[in-house]
């Protein structure tokens, strides 16, 4: 029997029953369509987040106070006192390729202006800050030097905060605010940032001098981290294991003695936060991917019923002069109709699901086409895998047993 013989039948039996061969390759269509949009929205989580890093510069060192152990009695990042001031001084006068270096002291505090108020996060830093994180203002301007020697009460807004506080498109400056029933005077406003790769919401804080923070607010002699800028985005890492043996040596650490401090650059974050990502979409694709395993098993069930109801149709064909292979050849061929056809139809809804996820949460999509290679192939192979037995079945069958099946 010619092939072109073989697909017309096939194709031919299944249209006899539209609506189970539907049903049968639901489970197909679900999961590819499963597979293409996590793929998608994982890839363009990956994506934003590394956008975000690069954003925030990808020369950007970190030194937090603390480590990230839990052993022992030790704290972890930002809990320990271990920084100081003379630490960031160091930085910035011994290593040749610290570009730029902000010492840094937080505090969470609710923000009164007028009859308004505000629990935000007060940034403490220093003047190197816009530089290193290339960050403008949209109103009036960053403070001095001269606030950071003298523990200014000045402050600069997030946008979120000064929208909050004074309205939207409010040129704030000048304003008298209260943290912590102690009056600081606006000095501007800082252009909307958005979300940081680092994680808190840039726009969502108020910056104000790293000594104002430490002597008014805490009461502290310490410092909670140092952001440091390398003069080039190729020298990030020999900066950071610079700036590690320095304060090694500072903090008097001998070999073999666990770090008072964490480092970590914008790539190694990226890197970590891309993984994680990535492990998560893996896992997610291969929750999918049982689904179309799922959907195999549908289609190897429905095609044994074929086989099942077509017993003496298959034993008039072998009757007449068709051969096993023309038989297996013919059901192989509808079940991997059912599989492709099942895959082609999920390919298209996984498109229009992704790129309907993408505009409903902001949130970029890409679909790669090996995800797409992947699902197609999976698919086919599951039409190929599923479908043998109940075709081999049907090519095994004596003609004369079936010719008196009833």
């Amino acid at each position: 029997m010619s092939p072109v013989m073989t697909f017309r039948i096939a194709f031919k039996a299944l249209g006899r029953n539209k609506l189970r061969t539907g049903l049968t390759m639901l489970g197909m269509i679900i999961g590819v369509a499963a597979v293409i949009t996590l793929v998608a929205m994982g890839n363009g989580a990956q994506s934003m987040i590394e956008d975000q890093i690069k954003g925030a510069g990808t020369n950007m060192i970190t030194v937090n106070a603390g480590n990230f152990s839990s052993g022992g009695v030790r704290g972890g990042v930002g809990t320990s006192s271990s920084l100081t001031e003379d630490d960031a001084t160091a930085i910035r006068r011994e290593i040749p390729g610290a570009q730029y270096v902000a010492a840094g002291q937080q505090v969470q505090a609710q923000v009164v202006a007028g009859n308004q108020n505000w629990f935000t996060r007060i940034q403490g830093t220093d003047v190197d800050l816009p530089l290193i994180r290339a960050w403008s203002t949209s109103y009036g301007s960053f403070f001095s030097s001269q606030d950071v020697t003298s523990a200014s009460k000045v402050a600069v807004l997030g946008k979120t905060v000064s929208d909050t506080l004074f309205g939207q498109d409010v040129d704030p400056t000048g304003s008298i605010i209260r943290v912590r029933n102690q009056p600081f005077k606006v000095l501007g406003v800082m252009a909307a940032k958005g979300q940081s790769g680092m994680g808190p919401d840039m726009d969502d804080q108020i910056l104000v001098p790293y000594t104002t923070v430490m002597k008014k607010l805490l009461g502290v002699t310490f410092i909670r981290d140092i952001t440091v800028s390398a003069a080039s985005a190729g020298e990030t890492s020999q900066v950071a294991d610079a700036i590690a043996v320095l304060l090694r040596t500072r903090h008097k650490i001998v070999p073999g003695q666990d770090d008072d401090f964490t480092i970590r650059t914008a790539e190694e974050i990226a890197d970590i936060r891309t993984q994680a990502m990535g492990t998560m979409t893996t896992l997610l694709a291969g929750i999918a991917g049982v689904s179309l395993i799922v959907g195999g098993i549908g289609i190897m069930n429905i095609m044994l019923v074929s086989v099942t109801e077509r017993t003496r149709e298959i034993g008039l064909r072998m009757a007449i002069g068709a051969k096993s292979r023309d038989v297996l050849l013919q059901f192989l061929v509808e079940a991997i109709a059912l599989s492709l056809l099942g895959g082609g139809i999920g390919i298209a809804l996984g498109f229009g699901l992704a790129e309907g996820m993408s505009r409903w949460m902001s949130w970029p999509a890409k679909v790669p086409a090996n995800a797409v290679a992947m699902a197609f192939g999976f698919a086919a192979a599951v039409g190929v895998f599923f479908g043998f037995y109940p075709a081999q079945k049907a090519a095994r069958l004596d003609p004369i047993d079936a010719l008196r099946y009833e």
